[in-house]
């Protein structure tokens, strides 16, 4: 276990480097989450690695209920200060606009399970977060299946 999760860690800190960062790379900020939502409510998840924001498992609660309702085409949910609407729905993962945005050109997030994590990419430009998180999804999936 401890061998996989140093692996884990550092399959994040190489992708990270490359692809999360607020100037120039597609995505702005990305979280990882140890969650398993067939589990217990009374489990915290735990925040496994994040990048660009600094969020505990307590201000994700609301979310991750969300999550556990599966009923993403009809409510809103928040995380953190922002409100967002899934606008596309796909086998393993879920794309949401940000409803409050303060950038004119807007803000969204990408939801994906990854095994036992989620993750949670907010995007700059859709087309290249999805590529940058789709590469570390098959990366993390390689190893861990």
């Amino acid at each position: 276990m401890a061998a996989d999760w140093m692996w884990a860690r550092r399959s994040w800190e190489k992708w990270a480097g490359k692809h999360v960062g607020a100037s120039g790379k597609p995505v702005k900020a990305a979280l990882l989450l140890n969650y398993d939502p067939t589990g217990p409510s009374r489990l915290l998840p735990v925040v496994a690695e994040q990048e660009g924001t600094e969020l505990k498992a307590v201000d994700l609660l609301a979310f991750l209920d969300f999550v556990r309702r599966n009923n993403l085409q009809m409510e809103f949910f928040s995380i953190g200060s922002n409100q967002y609407l899934v606008t596309s729905i796909h086998e393993h993962w879920f794309c949401a606009r940000c409803v409050n945005a303060v950038q004119p050109e807007g803000e969204g997030v990408i939801i994906m399970e990854i095994g036992a994590y989620l993750y949670d990419g907010s995007l700059g430009s859709a087309s290249q977060a999805m590529v940058a998180v789709d590469q570390f999804a098959w990366h993390f999936n390689r190893r861990t299946h």
